[in-house]
């Protein structure tokens, strides 16, 4: 075969290695788009669970950057200079094997940390995920070198994959949507707190995206569907806790701002005591 090409070719000249060499490279090119386009194609046709597109998305990247090592391994086979620069320098060049490996340290690790990610999946495509207070979002793509999220700024947050692999992450969606959301509320020291939990539990079953999560036997044991506790008595306030079922972990932070705000108009409308911080002054 290499015969056959030196003839064809006459691979023996800069200009017909640099010809057969962006040849190469824009057929691979082509190839690589062309089985991209299939694959997003299935992604968007096939009715896949989030475990099968994550892996599907990983392929999907995959394949540029494992075809480009198949052309450069495939132009150093064939022509003829370059097979004998590439035997001299792997040959006698454990030096310089050493530095290139230290410096593609950070990106095997990347690498090997995305297949991680892909066959262990802690998180995939798709998924609500927090890592601290400022990193939260979904997973809008896993790629061979890092993670991106799309925060709720609609920003993307891009995570190297060896990184994102060592955190502890908070996954919502992992394996049930259904979430529990903690809502609190303070009401003042002579306030009716019957009343007051009565306005939380009718104000969050209006809602939108709000369950009942409750067994059968619960249901007949308790009275409502929104869990309302007494939690704590302060100095100038009454602690109460409102415990809302949802199937819809994306909605939790427009929930909590809507029943903030209607428990508050419905707490000044029927007049429920509100907080009244309270300064002690001292005379010196």
């Amino acid at each position: 075969m290499n015969n056959y090409v030196d003839n064809f070719l006459k691979l023996d000249s800069f200009w017909n290695i640099l010809l057969f060499s962006l040849l190469v490279f824009f057929i691979t090119w082509i190839l690589s788009r062309i089985i991209r386009f299939f694959i997003v194609k299935y992604i968007k046709q096939k009715k896949t669970d989030r475990f099968g597109v994550t892996s599907i998305f990983f392929l999907k990247n995959s394949i540029k950057f494992f075809l480009g090592l198949i052309a450069i391994g495939y132009l150093i086979y064939v022509v003829p200079s370059l097979r004998s620069k590439a035997t001299i320098i792997f040959s006698g060049a454990g030096i310089l094997a050493a530095i290139i490996g230290f410096a593609a340290q950070a990106a095997l690790s990347n690498l090997i940390a995305g297949v991680f990610i892909v066959i262990f999946k802690p998180f995939r495509v798709g998924d609500y995920i927090k890592i601290d207070e400022e990193r939260i979002g979904i997973v809008q793509d896993i790629t061979l070198r890092h993670t991106i999220i799309n925060t709720f700024e609609n920003k993307r947050l891009i995570i190297p994959n060896s990184i994102i692999s060592t955190e502890s992450i908070l996954n919502h969606t992992i394996e049930d949507s259904h979430i529990l959301s903690f809502n609190n509320f303070k009401i003042g020291l002579n306030a009716d707190v019957d009343l007051a939990k009565r306005i939380i539990q009718e104000e969050a079953v209006k809602l939108n995206h709000v369950i009942d999560n409750r067994t059968p036997e619960e249901v007949l044991t308790e009275d409502h569907q929104i869990m309302v506790r007494f939690i704590d008595v302060n100095e100038s306030f009454i602690h109460l806790r409102a415990y809302v079922w949802l199937n819809e972990p994306f909605q939790e932070f427009k929930l909590k701002c809507d029943l903030k705000e209607a428990v508050h108009k419905r707490f000044v409308t029927e007049g429920v005591d509100l907080p009244i911080p309270l300064r002690k002054i001292y005379n010196t």
